[in-house]
């Protein structure tokens, strides 16, 4: 099979196409033809030379840890799924390929009214969104601050900060997707000087709750504006985490999880935006866009 991989760790250029051997899927598990694989800052991170937790790194790496495609091979004692089932689903790693072999308890079934795109991009983002907002306790009545609301995970942040009954959702966001922001339902306030003045005046009576995917510049930002800073979760400035005294945050993706998130898409309550979709040939090309942190919207590689 094909997959984008790279032979040493370093900057976007050392992903390249390479080709390795077909996996085949074991007892429990299933192997997926992929459609589309989604891009997170996850796999920079990897390519760069960090090891996520329970991984095992082996040059050429493939990296990649959300997908979508159809079931093609199934091991023993999986139920559920059958060959020609269209799926998507999760992995630590191994997800930038032609084929990946997976638990048949990181898949779901995928819904006819979800693209192959967009179904490829729903996992990360959406289960990490999933993740915070639950750790920082969004609820009814709540107000919420969504740093970075026009990328994937702040937009999945907003959705569901308003699917669970948050009375104010403020976005931030650049002036060119202020518009977007508010198709998802938050009030979209810029970055910059100025920021803790503008949520302030927006929310008069105070900030509930903030999830920051932007940076030192929104974590810190939000110590200012909510006064539990339990109820403060960053997943863009993990240095700041011990200064500002917040807590880390973690969580396990899930099948039952993305159960949930797909179920809100087929319901019309969860929008993935794609921004753009590139071919497995061009994955240095993917992370370098993902890694200008701007734009809006989800990237993927689409594979099938």
């Amino acid at each position: 099979m094909k997959a984008a991989a790279f032979r040493s760790v370093g900057g976007p250029e050392v992903m390249e196409v390479i080709s390795f051997p077909d996996p085949q899927a074991g007892p429990g598990q299933v192997r997926v033809k992929v459609k589309a694989a989604g891009v997170q800052h996850y796999d920079c991170s990897v390519r760069s030379g960090w090891t996520p937790q329970g991984a095992d790194i082996r040059l050429p790496q493939i990296p990649g840890n959300e997908f979508a495609g159809i079931v093609d091979q199934v091991g023993e004692g999986v139920a559920g799924f059958s060959v020609g089932s269209e799926v998507l689903g999760f992995s630590l790693l191994n997800s930038y390929a032609e084929y990946i072999v997976v638990g048949a308890d990181q898949i779901v079934s995928k819904p006819s009214s979800i693209t192959w795109e967009e179904a490829g991009g729903l996992t990360g983002n959406g289960q990490g969104a999933h993740i915070a907002l639950k750790a920082i306790g969004v609820g009814p009545g709540d107000t919420v601050l969504i740093h970075g609301a026009a990328g994937s995970l702040g937009a999945f942040a907003v959705q569901l900060a308003k699917e669970w009954g948050a009375k104010t959702i403020i976005g931030t966001a650049s002036e060119a997707n202020h518009d977007y922001v508010r198709s998802l339902g938050a009030i979209p306030t810029t970055y910059g000087e100025g920021l803790v003045e503008r949520v302030r005046a927006l929310a008069p009576d105070g900030v509930d709750a903030a999830f920051d995917t932007a940076g030192a510049e929104a974590a810190r930002a939000s110590v200012e504006l909510v006064a539990d800073r339990s109820r403060i979760c960053t997943f863009a400035a993990y240095d700041l985490i011990e200064e500002l005294g917040l807590r880390v945050v973690r969580g396990e993706r899930s099948a039952a999880r993305l159960a949930e998130l797909v179920e809100l898409h087929s319901q019309g309550k969860l929008r993935i935006q794609i921004r753009q979709a590139f071919p497995l040939e061009q994955a240095a090309d993917a992370h370098r866009l993902i890694e200008t942190r701007h734009g809006r919207g989800k990237i993927v590689l689409a594979i099938g």
